[in-house]
């Protein structure tokens, strides 16, 4: 049982985070930040909050890399042998790939979002009446993301679990080439 078990925990542990983090903060931060009295708090609140939980963003996203190489060295046989396993890696590794760049990128407009602060706000990602086409467009993109990213953060953890199901003995068996 000790196989992999550190690095499948490192692996779903900080998939876990990247999801919940992301939801909490696009609807707990968010929510309670367009509570803020004055417009130009609620995007300064809200981008305080986010730049607070990045370097644990950060810290999970490396830790979930190394984990994910550790489980395929130690599964690199079966990926290579087993029916749909290295497929099924290749789309897992590009879905985690794409999920971090958008996380990422949302990170560069949430910091334009916060430079632009000043100018208020209905809400972290709602722009106000009079806010600039640059504060609108980032802020516009940025909600679209912020709710793309625990879908991305979700399809990892289930592509995770098809990798678990596809471990069974009567898959690898029926799967073997």
């Amino acid at each position: 049982m000790t196989g992999n078990l550190l690095a499948r925990s490192v692996h779903d542990l900080t998939a876990a985070a990247w999801f919940g983090g992301s939801l909490m903060g696009a609807i707990g931060l968010n929510g309670a930040a367009a509570e803020a009295r004055e417009p130009a708090e609620r995007t300064r609140l809200s981008s305080r909050g986010w730049m607070k939980w990045a370097p644990i963003q950060t810290a999970a996203f490396a830790a979930h890399l190394a984990a994910d190489l550790a489980i395929a060295w130690e599964n690199r046989e079966r990926i290579a042998k087993q029916d749909s396993v290295g497929a099924d890696t290749i789309y897992k590794t590009a879905v985690t790939v794409a999920g971090a760049a958008v996380t990422l990128y949302a990170g560069v407009l949430g910091k334009k979002v916060e430079k632009l602060a000043g100018q208020g706000a209905e809400g972290a990602t709602e722009p106000g009446a009079g806010a600039s086409d640059k504060l609108q467009s980032a802020q516009k993109q940025l909600k679209a993301l912020q709710w793309a990213i625990p879908v991305f953060a979700a399809w990892v953890i289930v592509l995770g679990a098809k990798h678990g199901e596809m471990q069974r003995p009567k898959n690898v068996f029926k799967g073997l080439r």
